[in-house]
């Protein structure tokens, strides 16, 4: 069988939501990131529903998007708002799955700005 980068990924992936499952006191911090957006929610795995998300597109950081430039800028802006509406919440700890991506860059700029707001990954 050939490996493709699609396989790699999915390997990946398959092989951190083994071990990953968020709860309503501990949700997953699930992370997506496009070429230009990042998007970021927090999941309870138990009851399969969202309980807060937040992205580039969002419009409550749309000023503060505009004042930043570059997408690293732009990750810690999308973590500053997901880490206030879990705080809003009652939401203190989160279960960070990055997905197929490595942690490192936008990735970890935006956990980082969550641990900065107080919520405990």
């Amino acid at each position: 069988m050939k490996v493709t980068k699609n396989s790699v990924r999915l390997k990946r992936k398959i092989r951190i939501r083994k071990k990953i499952s968020g709860t309503v006191e501990r949700p997953r911090l699930s992370v997506y990131r496009s070429l230009n957006h990042i998007y970021a929610q927090l999941i309870d795995d138990t009851n399969s529903k969202t309980l807060a998300a937040a992205s580039t597109l969002s419009k409550d950081i749309e000023e503060d998007l505009n004042k930043v430039s570059g997408k690293i800028e732009k990750s810690k802006v999308v973590g500053k708002l997901l880490a206030k509406k879990a705080a809003a919440q009652g939401i203190t700890q989160a279960v960070f799955d990055r997905n197929i991506y490595r942690y490192h860059g936008r990735v970890k700029a935006l956990a980082e700005s969550v641990r900065e707001e107080g919520i405990k990954i």
